[in-house]
């Protein structure tokens, strides 16, 4: 996982809508945003595996909502397959849901934890300002997952854990990870999965952690 976002001119997006008008306009808004990226679109589940097998996108834009084939009906359950494969295929991909159905997501949420790439969620009727913004926490590898009503206290016992040896022990994330006996890659996995549940997310200015351990406290997960 990276927090570096990938130089624009590099950048290779892939957007799954079986609506037309929706894919227009969320090209439209990414092609305005990042105007040298290559952008390749699906719109059935077939399509889309294998094109995300072909291209190897940085990040997938994915309604929950598509066609398994050309002339079948659009289903939630579709979307939900597909995500299920590629975070499976590919731990590391960047993801986006746009759609209308984000509810829907709260059937894979373990599995959604468990991702190592970015993961935002994204109702159609937000502006597209917003799903930009999305685009950009996923790209740099942050967790956004507020959409599908997360209990306020939901954490897992290696989050605190995390939790307390950052800020009660003022460890690094490397001394972390050597004292948990895992990869720094799974703390910083961690720390994007921590923010989220906290409602801790990028903003210019901000420090992150300063910000992390405060809402941290706030919640009482550490003394």
């Amino acid at each position: 996982m990276s927090y570096n976002l990938p130089k624009s001119e590099k950048l290779k997006l892939f957007v799954v809508d079986d609506h037309e008008l929706m894919l227009g306009g969320t090209i439209g808004a990414l092609r305005q945003q990042y105007p040298k990226a290559e952008i390749l679109t699906a719109k059935t589940l077939q399509n889309a595996l294998e094109q995300v097998a072909r291209f190897q996108p940085d990040l997938a834009i994915i309604d929950v909502s598509i066609p398994e084939t050309l002339g079948k009906i659009a289903k939630i359950e579709t979307g939900i397959k597909f995500l299920q494969t590629v975070m499976q295929q590919y731990p590391d991909l960047n993801l986006v849901v746009l759609s209308s159905y984000v509810k829907a997501l709260v059937r894979i949420k373990d599995e959604i934890d468990e991702h190592q790439g970015g993961f935002t969620v994204v109702d159609k009727g937000l502006p597209s300002l917003e799903m930009l913004n999305r685009v950009d926490w996923s790209l740099k590898g942050f967790t956004h997952t507020k959409d599908l009503r997360m209990l306020k206290g939901e954490i897992k016992p290696e989050w605190l854990e995390v939790l307390t040896l950052a800020f009660q022990e003022k460890l690094q994330d490397k001394a972390i990870a050597e004292h948990m006996h895992i990869a720094t890659r799974t703390v910083l996995h961690y720390w994007t999965k921590i923010r989220d549940v906290l409602g801790v997310y990028p903003e210019e200015g901000k420090n992150l952690r300063i910000q992390t351990e405060m809402r941290a406290r706030e919640e009482g997960f550490i003394d």
